[in-house]
């Protein structure tokens, strides 16, 4: 399952740390990205992981954050995708 929360700028360290902090949610695969990112305001985290680790991380940070759907989930999460592939390319390239 792949989620994407939203949250203000001013919210950051608190999601990150409970995020990060929790036992289950921690183990999932997550990338906080700055709105800028994908031209918007505030910071956007990206979780992929099992379907209980997306709804806990739902659920730790409901009240600082929304979760994102549609089109700008869609577009984040390709631009990450994007990013990653990119990164391994350049990788192997280096390793020959």
């Amino acid at each position: 399952m792949e989620i994407v929360l939203h949250f203000k700028s001013e919210n950051y360290g608190k999601c990150k740390d409970k995020l990060l902090a929790d036992d289950i949610v921690g183990r999932a695969s997550m990338m906080f990205k700055d709105g800028s990112f994908v031209g918007k305001d505030g910071y956007f985290c990206y979780i992929s992981g099992t379907d209980e680790q997306c709804k806990r991380a739902i659920d730790l940070v409901k009240e600082f954050a929304t979760e994102v759907k549609d089109e700008v989930k869609s577009q984040l999460i390709n631009k990450i995708k994007e990013e990653e592939s990119k990164a391994i390319e350049g990788f192997g390239n280096i390793l020959g």
